[in-house]
Parts: structure tokens; C-alpha cells; sequence
């Protein structure tokens, strides 16, 4: 059994090499493959960072038409705070609507 105070991750491990969509604190959503996660940070490579508050378009619009059309990657890789990470879930389980 995982400790949470070395692991705390431990059960987002099934995650890595899935593309998921990362909600933060901010505005920013992060949308992309899961390559590592460590205790301060989740790594995503070929990523789509989304600034949600300068689209037209909704959060959840944005994330079916993604899962439709592919992620859209405007960069390599990224380093996401784990202070900053709200949510995180696979692309796959974006529900069509």
C-alpha cells in the first residue's frame, strides 16, 4: 500500500501515457500525454495549453471537440505544479454530448 506522504500520486500512476486533460487553478487547462508526475509536478508532452478566458467557446465544448478532432499541440512538453492541478482525467472520459 502507497504512503501518501511519499506517493501521493500513487493512484494517478494508471494515467501515465494517457492523454488527459489537466483543470488548474487558473484559467489554463492543460490537455496532452501524461509522461510523469512527480511529487511537485505533472509532465505532459505534445501538449494543447488552453487559455479558456480568451475563447468563445465553453470549457466543456472545447474538450468534445477535442476528443473529436485531436488535440490541437502548441507545445512539447510542459511541467504542471501539482499545486496547481484541480482535476485530472483521461481525454477518453470526456463525455460527448
Amino acid at each position: 500500500m502507497p504512503n501518501d506522504e511519499t506517493e501521493p500520486f500513487a493512484d494517478l500512476q494508471d494515467l501515465i501515457g494517457e492523454d488527459v486533460v489537466v483543470d488548474t487553478k487558473s484559467p489554463l487547462i492543460y490537455i496532452g500525454k501524461l509522461e510523469k508526475i512527480t511529487q511537485s509536478a505533472f509532465v505532459l508532452s505534445d501538449v494543447d495549453v488552453h487559455d479558456h478566458s480568451e475563447s468563445h467557446t465553453t470549457r466543456d465544448v472545447y474538450l468534445v471537440d477535442t476528443k473529436k478532432l485531436g488535440i490541437r499541440k502548441n507545445r512539447d512538453r510542459a511541467h504542471i505544479l501539482a499545486r496547481e492541478v484541480v482535476s485530472i482525467s483521461r481525454l477518453a472520459d470526456i463525455i460527448e454530448y
